[in-house]
């Protein structure tokens, strides 16, 4: 059986009975009926209270995220996610297992656009659109950002919405930087899902080189993971 985390208490960034979206309310019902050992509810954020990076995925896989609880632990997208940032230096392991393994991130927060998983892993443009007040709300909860890393284009949009930005002035691609002012940036990468690692429209290379250039904007000079080096990082850098 799964392992869950504590429910976490509501705020402006997170509603752990949210229902704003019908569809997703439903199906989490029925995922619950179903999978009882499951979260199956909004997954929360995860990482540092005070990050210099901030990594924004899509949604809660099916039975990765809304099994377990914690951002893109259980799933295969999880798998190049945790490596990379455990060999920058930014993880205390490379494997994300369940919400209670006692993984920590250095200076590296993981948010999602949406926080229910949607039904097929696609959710509808008014999910996203009512789930960004969350967003919106977190990121300006979080002081001393100055790395956007969005994994995909859902998460790239919903970013710029978030921020108030136009996204016509920021196109997505791959490893792209689009500088918001002197001191923030967003950076795009395809999103580390299977299908995009099983098709090498992502390479583990390719990962590690965005996840670097996110490192270098932030002011974290990584170049490997020697034990102990994100806490140097993230202490040299003020991230926490």
């Amino acid at each position: 059986m799964t392992e869950l985390p504590a429910l976490p208490t509501r705020s402006k960034s997170y509603d752990p009975n949210c229902r704003r979206c019908p569809r997703l309310a439903a199906f989490l019902a029925l995922t619950r009926r179903r999978h009882g050992d499951y979260w199956a509810r909004p997954v929360p954020s995860f990482g540092a209270v005070r990050p210099c990076i901030v990594v924004v995925g899509l949604a809660p896989g099916m039975h990765g995220a809304n099994r377990t609880g914690r951002p893109f632990t259980g799933d295969h997208a999880g798998i190049l996610l945790y490596e990379t940032l455990h060999e920058a230096g930014l993880a205390s392991a490379p494997r994300s297992n369940g919400a209670r393994d006692g993984l920590i991130l250095y200076g590296v927060r993981i948010v999602n656009a949406v926080k229910c998983v949607p039904p097929g892993n696609k959710p509808l443009t008014e999910e996203v659109r009512r789930c960004n007040a969350y967003l919106t709300q977190e990121l300006r909860s979080l002081r001393g950002v100055r790395v956007y890393l969005a994994l995909g284009r859902v998460a790239h949009d919903a970013v710029l919405m978030a921020l108030g930005r136009v996204r016509a002035h920021y196109p997505f691609a791959h490893a792209r930087e689009h500088r918001l002012d002197a001191a923030r940036c967003v950076i795009d990468s395809y999103h580390c899902s299977r299908y995009n690692t099983a098709t090498r429209r992502l390479t583990p290379a390719m990962f590690r080189a965005v996840v670097a250039q996110a490192c270098r904007r932030a002011g974290l000079a990584v170049a490997g993971s020697p034990r102990g080096r994100g806490t140097r990082l993230r202490k040299r850098a003020g991230c926490g």
